[in-house]
């Protein structure tokens, strides 16, 4: 039995701190999708710890994590992203395992992926600049280098072919990268991934979904940078819904049973792209301050507007969630008044579907009013002592998207989640 746990929005939703919660319950967790754009947020003893690749349950000692063939990986991220979790005393030679499908960004992907966004001028997409795209574009292109060729003889020779047409790419930007240092840190680290538990992961999976063993599927980024589905082109290589968990561990759909979507009670964004409730007042500024709204991985501020139960109902459809969680609900403590974007004008007309031409549509959010709660939730442990006004807005929520808030997150703490 495989759960799937997605963020909805753009990425942000605060999928770390869900996948720990909810980790006990599961016996493997599985991330899916992405690269080390994703930064999945943890208090350990009280101390943030950011995860970029290696999954969210990896602090539990009963758990098994797993890298599938989805994700993208780099060993310099990777490395220092290990030696991290091992000094809080974790064993990641016991449960820790990586598809030895799972593809490599290699130092000229980041050259590319920096000459690419710089060549778009102001159409820029907003990338990390960490060589995520390119290195999907070469997976896609059949070029890629993965994680079981750390192990092949002929390694350094499909590494130089590899780098040597990234070079000749280069030339068309008309850029010359000084790759020197970054090849020396890329080098340095895969002593590191090649020590690790690389394995034939579908048949491992298999094994383990034969023995009954309960496995989370670990999604990064959001429902609406799916590439197929999201604001494109203003979207991530990879799909972030629940149709890149069979494609990104190698198991089967029959396997599926419940879909988990994570939201914030409001919406953010990182980079450039279409974001119909986007404030730019104070309210704005307000949510961001309160909310701490700085990006995990990058540092870069996030845009903060009003939750889109448009864009919110869009990504459940897509996905067939029938399970939510509300994060960040304590981050509204102090509004007196929260709007909800129930529907859209586009071009004039009003609409509850999410456009295709996002990019260039006139978008007008629809709002509905709603009164806030005006008081601290630090003392909400469950339905009964929930603000009626959280609960109003909950009902709001699950009446657009035909899903179930089953949980709301009310502050940082590990603990800090709500039951409803």
């Amino acid at each position: 039995m495989v759960d799937v746990l997605l963020g909805l929005q753009w990425g942000d939703e605060g999928k770390g701190k869900i996948v720990d919660y909810l980790a006990k319950n599961y016996d493997i967790i599985a991330r899916f999708q992405g690269g080390p754009n994703a930064g999945h947020t943890l208090y350990v003893k009280d101390k943030k710890v950011v995860l970029h690749t290696i999954p969210s349950g990896v602090f539990h000692g009963h758990i098994q994590n797993i890298i599938g063939n989805g994700v993208v990986l780099d060993p310099v991220t990777f490395k220092k992203e290990c030696e991290e979790i091992e000094s809080y005393g974790v064993d990641l030679k016991k449960n820790l395992f990586i598809s030895q499908k799972t593809h490599i960004i290699i130092p000229t992907h980041r050259a590319l992926d920096k000459a690419s966004e710089n060549a778009k001028g102001s159409a820029k997409i907003g990338s990390t600049l960490k060589g995520i795209g390119p290195a999907y574009m070469d997976k896609t292109g059949r070029n890629g280098i993965r994680v079981g060729d750390l192990l092949a003889p002929d390694f350094h020779a499909k590494y130089d072919a590899l780098k040597e047409k990234h070079f000749q790419l280069l030339k068309q930007y008309d850029v010359v990268e000084d790759i020197t240092e970054w090849e020396k840190e890329f080098f340095a680290s895969l002593d590191k991934l090649r020590s690790m538990n690389i394995i034939n992961a579908e048949y491992w999976l298999d094994d383990k979904l034969k023995q009954n063993k309960k496995i989370l599927a670990e999604g990064a980024q959001g429902s609406m940078l799916d590439v197929d589905f999201g604001t494109y082109p203003y979207v991530t290589s990879s799909n972030t819904t629940v149709a890149g968990v069979c494609s990104g561990l190698g198991i089967s759909a029959k396997y599926i049973d419940r879909v988990i979507g994570i939201t914030k009670a409001y919406c953010t964004r990182v980079g450039g792209g279409p974001f119909p409730t986007e404030l730019h007042d104070e309210v704005g500024e307000q949510l961001r301050a309160t909310g701490n709204e700085f990006g995990a991985t990058t540092g870069r501020p996030r845009r903060c507007g009003w939750i889109d139960l448009v864009a919110l109902r869009y990504a459940c459809m897509i996905s067939g969630v029938d399970t939510l969680i509300m994060t960040k609900a304590d981050v509204l403590n102090e509004f007196e008044w929260i709007n909800v974007c129930t529907s859209y004008k586009v071009n004039g007309l009003e609409t509850t579907e999410f456009p295709y031409n996002v990019c260039d549509a006139e978008i007008e959010p629809q709002y509905t009013e709603m009164r806030g709660w005006r008081r601290s939730l630090d003392d909400t442990k469950d339905l009964l002592t929930m603000p009626a006004e959280l609960i109003k807005l909950i009902d709001v929520i699950e009446n657009h998207t035909k899903a179930r808030v089953k949980f709301v997150s009310n502050g940082v703490g590990r603990d800090q989640i709500v039951p409803i």
